[in-house]
């Protein structure tokens, strides 16, 4: 049986800011280049059923950019 010891330090408060400022970037990035799309889609969904659709293309935007980020830095 093999014993390893674990030396894995707490990460400092200056990488936790560091790694959330690369990931608000990386998200507005997504955001920017998602909105465009989402705009469209919604557009086009108006005219097709000629009524608003629930969530605007902001909040679409918005969360594909809140499914996408996550998926970057989990790889």
């Amino acid at each position: 049986m093999t014993y390893f010891i674990d030396d894995h330090k707490p990460r400092s408060r200056a990488s936790n800011a560091g790694e959330k400022r690369e990931y608000f970037a990386y998200f507005a990035l997504i955001f920017v280049a998602t909105l465009p799309l989402a705009c469209l889609t919604w557009v086009l969904s108006f005219v097709r059923r000629m009524e608003l659709p629930a969530s605007g293309p902001i909040k679409s935007a918005w969360s594909q950019a809140q499914i996408i980020t996550p998926r970057i830095f989990s790889a």
